[in-house]
């Protein structure tokens, strides 16, 4: 099967997934001045509007609470400690969830918050509660929006990125796809943006090592993704 046949086979396993994770980062929600893009915004919500009233269920897992709550307070996300970024977070995280829900409200859908953090994932109990919970919100037909609980969260129990909370949740759910969606438009064998014979690829069936080589680092300051984290969370998926 060539490239091409198989990116037309994975987008049609997408269109016919019962369950699905959408992860949203920072960059593509949130300006650089902290404000929401509602026009980006309204976009998605209208294609995840699609795909509910079509019958499927979906996850959002949004990025963008801290940079939304440093806006609030009109600090810089310069050189920010851990209680600062909790604190922002804790400002950001209603303001975004409110405009989900506004946005969500408009199109007669129901938005539910779900903050995590890694212990909620690791401890048996903790994780039952959060996937019967999940899925109950997924059967009323709600969209369960998820983030990592950043008021709380100490470095030595984050998940660090949403990318890798994003395929956790899709475990957590059994979803059957997981949709990292990024402002690079796909997986390259190097930084499209610093060489110019970089070479996108359409599929990659398998994570090897020369696959993560081309990954490079994860991402620094308030976007802490990167495709480093994109592609571990792929391969978390590909693993469950």
């Amino acid at each position: 099967m060539d490239a091409l046949s198989q990116v037309t086979t994975a987008q049609a396993a997408i269109e016919d997934a019962p369950t699905l994770v959408v992860k949203v980062g920072s960059s593509l929600l949130v300006r650089e001045d902290g404000s929401i893009r509602r026009d980006w915004m309204a976009a998605l919500v209208d294609d995840i509007t699609d795909l509910v009233k079509d019958g499927r269920r979906v996850v959002l897992v949004s990025s963008g609470a801290i940079r939304v709550g440093l806006r609030v307070q009109g600090r810089q996300p310069d050189n920010l400690g851990l209680d600062e970024k909790q604190a922002a977070a804790a400002l950001g995280q209603i303001r975004l969830a409110e405009a989900y829900a506004d946005c969500f409200a408009e199109r007669d859908l129901h938005v539910g918050q779900i903050l995590v953090t890694q212990e909620d994932t690791e401890e048996r109990r903790r994780y039952l509660n959060a996937r019967a919970t999940l899925n109950r919100l997924l059967d009323w037909g709600t969209i369960p929006l998820v983030n990592e609980n950043d008021t709380v969260a100490t470095a030595e129990i984050r998940f660090g990125d949403n990318d890798r909370l994003a395929a956790q949740i899709a475990v957590t759910v059994g979803a059957d796809h997981l949709v990292l969606l990024s402002d690079v438009d796909g997986f390259y064998s190097a930084n499209p943006n610093e060489d110019a014979a970089a070479i996108r690829f359409d599929t990659i069936t398998e994570v090897t090592s020369e696959i993560e080589r081309m990954a490079g680092d994860a991402g620094s300051g308030l976007s802490k993704g990167g495709m480093k984290t994109k592609l571990m969370a792929a391969k978390m998926a590909m693993g469950a």
